[in-house]
């Protein structure tokens, strides 16, 4: 089943975006349509998308949108990795643009902004050329949003680092060629013990131990990764020892930011998918739309999307404009995650039975729009720091 066409995410009606984001939009919109949708299906079987991707992107120069043109980006805002998260929602496959947005969001934001030249020509470069692969070490089996409890320790010696510990539920982490690493360096100084690190995966002392089946988010590889010994040198370590905490709090913050933007988008496709459906398929006479109890879902998930939408749009403008609304993130990343799923359990339950197959692209929707409650800090950890905003 292919994505109906409708006006509202042709060219969204705000003030956001200018003329020269919806000539991006276009242009990400034919290659996402053209190359990407026609493998969805065959990559969801499969649990991995192709390995020309990611070069592809980067020849076309996606994978570096707001980044500097000295780097080989873009140069662009922050809208216009909005619009590549809003149009890749539109491949059918969460699980290529879940890894697209590690690529541009997630695993190399730091590098940008705490690498030294030398990380950024040897890591920063190549990847938004699309001929590195990177990933986001975070989560470990006993350390997800509580950041600050990470095990995976990094002990100095001489001129290098040995780090020992594991990482789990890593987006990319197996085609990954580097690891932006988080590690304790100081077990005993608490969120200033934490720093950061670029460890080539080709470093002796690092095990891809497995690879994670999911229950959506197919396409993508999701790793559990562990290092044994594995000794990197001090060169390694990116931007300032025992500030890694606060580095990477910086950096989910965009992340989440970018991660809602897709999740909204792909509500809007999901709703689109039932709007056409609700409008060709009859009972007792009459289209489906044109019975009430459906009429109202429909003007519901409608209804949801467009507050979802407005909210990530002005809280993305604040960030655009350097601002930093971590209580505004923490608010669109938890209602947006909430709308989604609800969106995708109503467009399922207006298919019906036909809704509940795996050819249907809702119910890919249905798995997939899960995730965005549990990645990037779980709907309670939200709600948490929304919470400390108002002083509870």
């Amino acid at each position: 089943m292919t994505a109906p066409e409708f006006a509202s995410t042709t060219k969204p009606a705000n003030s956001y975006f200018s003329p020269e984001h919806e000539e991006l939009r276009k242009s990400i919109r034919r290659f996402v349509e053209t190359e990407l949708a026609p493998h969805a299906q065959e990559w969801e079987e499969a649990a991995y998308f192709a390995d020309w991707v990611i070069p592809r992107m980067g020849e076309l120069g996606f994978l570096g949108l707001s980044y500097p043109k000295e780097y080989g980006g873009q140069g662009g805002d922050y809208f216009s990795e909005i619009v590549l998260a809003e149009e890749m929602s539109r491949c059918g496959c969460g699980g290529l643009s879940m890894a697209v947005s590690v690529q541009t969001g997630m695993g190399t934001p730091p590098v940008l902004k705490f690498g030294t030249e030398e990380q950024k020509q040897k890591y920063l470069v190549p990847t938004l050329k699309g001929e590195k692969v990177v990933c986001l070490g975070i989560t470990e089996p006993n350390a997800g949003s509580d950041v600050a409890n990470i095990q995976t320790y990094a002990r100095e010696d001489g001129d290098s680092y040995v780090i020992n510990g594991s990482k789990i539920f890593i987006t990319n982490g197996i085609r990954a060629d580097y690891i932006t690493l988080v590690a304790k360096t100081d077990r005993s100084a608490g969120f200033d013990g934490v720093t950061l690190f670029l460890v080539d995966t080709d470093t002796p002392g690092f095990k891809r131990s497995r690879k994670l089946e999911k229950v959506g988010m197919l396409a993508s590889d999701t790793a559990e990764l562990a290092f044994e010994d594995m000794r990197v040198p001090k060169s390694a370590v990116l931007g300032e020892v025992g500030k890694g905490f606060y580095q990477i709090m910086w950096e989910l913050q965009g992340e989440r930011l970018i991660g809602t933007a897709g999740t909204v988008a792909g509500a809007q496709l999901t709703f689109e998918h039932a709007l056409a459906y609700a409008k060709e398929r009859k009972t007792f006479g009459k289209p489906i739309g044109k019975h009430q109890v459906i009429k109202h879902m429909l003007v519901d998930m409608a209804t949801k999307i467009e507050a979802a939408r407005e909210l990530t749009y002005a809280t993305a403008a604040k960030w655009d404009r350097g601002e930093y609304p971590v209580k505004e993130i923490s608010m669109a990343k938890l209602f947006a995650g909430v709308v989604s799923c609800e969106v995708a359990d109503t467009a399922l339950q207006i298919f019906g039975g036909s809704g509940y197959m795996t050819d249907n692209p809702v119910q890919r929707a249905w798995r997939d729009s899960r995730l965005i409650r549990i990645g990037g800090g779980t709907d309670e950890v939200m709600k948490e720091i929304i919470a400390k905003a108002y002083g509870l």
